[in-house]
């Protein structure tokens, strides 16, 4: 048995099946949230009577008070012990969950979505500490797979099932549907999983204070900058400073402090986990980029619906289910590099399939290449959550996970604000290029079969239309280029992660030098 499993109390082995079965609904619904409201913001618009940029707080503040909450997890846990952080985040996220569905105003959406961040901030890294403890070494892969699934396939499947209560019901059920699923979690919760013993950490304000906002203001640079053209602004500029200055004052204390600090520092001395994070950064940018571009092309360019939006990217979650299933039992006969390496690759194959696409092709290719990036995420994702946590001590895992998590959530909002950055600068360029070539000489776009007067305002207005749906193409084609690069550039650097092996005697972790 692991020492995980050693030191895990005899209760939480003997219900491992029912303990599994909550905490993971508890971290499905959580992981649903970050993308189910999405489809439901044109609704919400309406209903709230929002502008354009009031209704992206609603994301904005879910994100940002769910990163500054994210590293309080590990302090929160050695505190009060781990099952009633659990069972207070899914009750909050319940509450919260409810007050966003009853909101009436902007304000009040806004501020129950502060609140769903900040309880929900903590189920994600929970449901992993907990899987690493009540299953022995042989099963951490299995263990893996189910929480990846959960987190990987929940915000896959938001849009498809926020698309679809939005067009049978109402947006508002894009947030009660958590109620049922918050009441059965925490029941199993509270029924089977023991309580873990309150260690009495003292918390370094300084160091959670000035992380807290590095993260903050970081969250705000990253999804205020292209509405504010990045540093044309001076509120991007002072949100820039800030994060630098947090994460530089966060920096040198946790280093020079002297006595606890609020990451420990125990945890930067392991090979694997720092690798880990690096990884669990690039994977959050690659995953989270391709979905935040996928619906805006299929509705903005192709004309599709909501619900077939959601159908046709489903695929993708279907992948990664099936991939997390077999790779949870590959984990173990080989080396997590070579999985990993063969997940980078499908994952790199399937963006380029995405550099194919025209606004002429049916759904064939986004499913396809929607289903193989799917596989690529779930042969990449679980081998990666067992390497990074295999050689860290059992008791820094609820401070490990937390900062896993993180790292990922950092990767998405930066992937999504390159892409999105990269999207429009290349959109334009590329309908300069275009309209540059139109011309009395260029007869094949002068006589296309819709245009029937080019001289008239309405002949130029369909022009100009289709000049920018092509420069929209290129853009999305080039920003698919990009990520492909960026996930063929990181197969070299699986390298550097120890590939742990069990010993004969014991199921002990070993790391070969």
């Amino acid at each position: 048995m692991s020492a995980a499993a050693a030191q895990a109390p005899a209760g939480a082995v003997q219900h491992r099946g029912m303990i599994t079965i909550a905490i993971m609904l508890a971290t499905i619904m959580q992981a649903l949230d970050t993308t189910i409201a999405n489809v439901a913001l044109p609704h919400m618009q309406g209903s709230l009577q929002a502008s354009q940029d009031q209704i992206t707080w609603v994301l904005t503040s879910y994100i940002v008070a769910s990163a500054i909450a994210l590293p309080l997890t590990g302090w929160l846990c050695g505190q009060f012990g781990r099952r009633k952080v659990f069972l207070v985040s899914v009750v909050g996220f319940t509450i919260a969950s409810a007050l966003c569905g009853l909101a009436a105003t902007m304000p009040q959406i806004v501020a129950a979505r502060l609140l769903q961040g900040l309880f929900g901030a903590a189920l994600v890294p929970l449901s992993q500490a907990v899987l690493l403890d009540i299953n022995p070494a042989e099963k951490v892969g299995q263990a893996m797979a189910i929480w990846g699934a959960g987190i990987m396939v929940g915000p896959i499947l938001g849009p498809l099932l926020g698309g679809w209560l939005t067009e049978n019901f109402d947006w508002r059920w894009v947030f009660f549907i958590n109620l049922p699923v918050g009441v059965v979690a925490w029941w199993g919760i509270a029924r089977y999983l023991p309580e873990s013993r309150p260690k009495g950490e003292k918390l370094d304000i300084f160091g959670f204070a000035t992380l807290s906002l590095g993260i903050g203001m970081l969250q705000l640079f990253l999804d205020r900058g292209e509405q504010l053209d990045w540093f044309d602004s001076w509120e991007i500029r002072l949100e820039a400073a800030a994060a630098l200055a947090a994460f530089a004052f966060f920096a040198v204390h946790t280093w020079t402090v002297q006595g606890v600090s609020f990451l420990d520092r125990r945890l930067l001395k392991d090979r694997n986990f720092v690798t880990g994070l690096l990884f669990a950064f690039i994977v959050g940018m690659i995953l989270f980029a391709t979905m935040a571009l996928l619906p805006t092309f299929l509705q903005g360019l192709m004309g599709y619906p909501v619900v077939y939006t959601g159908e046709v990217t489903a695929p993708r979650g279907i992948g990664t289910m099936i991939a997390m299933i077999v790779v949870g039992r590959l984990v173990q006969r080989i080396d997590v590099r070579a999985i990993m390496a063969v997940g980078f690759g499908l994952t790199a194959f399937s963006l380029w399939q995405m550099t194919r696409l025209t606004l002429q092709m049916d759904s064939t290719l986004i499913v396809v290449s929607g289903f193989i990036q799917g596989l690529g995420i779930g042969f990449t994702f679980v081998p990666l959550s067992a390497a990074t946590f295999a050689t860290l001590a059992p008791e820094l895992r609820h401070q490990g996970t937390p900062v896993f998590s993180l790292l990922r959530n950092i990767g998405s909002s930066v992937g999504i604000s390159i892409v999105q950055s990269l999207l429009t600068r290349g959109t334009g360029q590329a309908h300069a290029q275009i309209a540059a070539t139109v011309g009395p000489g260029n007869q094949g776009l002068l006589h296309l079969p819709w245009l029937t007067s080019p001289d008239s305002m309405l002949g130029l207005a369909m022009l100009n239309s289709e000049v920018t749906r092509q420069g929209a193409l290129i853009g999305y084609l080039d920003d698919f280029a990009v990520m492909m690069m960026i996930t063929l550039l990181a197969i070299p650097l699986l390298l550097l992660i120890r590939s742990p092996r069990r010993k004969a005697v014991g199921g002990a972790v070993e790391v070969p030098h």
